[in-house]
């Protein structure tokens, strides 16, 4: 979703460790890729990162949330969408080393729209 300000509202359903991570980061930044994790994938739609964060998050990790951010939409053109399952499994897949140059993007802070426990 593209809003009239040139950004694409993206979602990332995220664990308590990454979002106490983005917290550190002043919820202006994704963190580094971990070792073995050599993609950042925001998804597009909310209900997807909805499903993420309630079903495995929460199992895993014993909670999940979603988060809501924007990205420069020109910026973003870069990165084709992935469908990663059914018609609505939309992603876009960052090189963990490109994550510096796409968190430089971003306008505005992260915000936290959902919690599940």
């Amino acid at each position: 979703m593209t809003s009239r300000h040139g950004t694409t509202t993206l979602w990332r359903p995220t664990g308590p460790k990454e979002l106490d991570l983005v917290r550190e980061l002043k919820w202006r930044a994704w963190p580094a890729r971990l070792l073995g994790q050599p993609i950042f994938y925001p998804v597009l739609n909310e209900d997807y990162a909805v499903k993420i964060a309630r079903d495995w998050n929460v199992k895993h990790d014993g909670a999940g949330f979603v988060t809501r951010f924007e990205v420069e939409s020109q910026f973003l053109s870069r990165y084709p969408v992935q469908q990663a399952g059914g018609q609505t499994i939309l992603e876009l897949w960052v090189p963990a080393e490109e994550l510096d140059d796409f968190n430089a993007h971003m306008v505005g802070e992260i915000e936290v729209v959902h919690e599940f426990r």
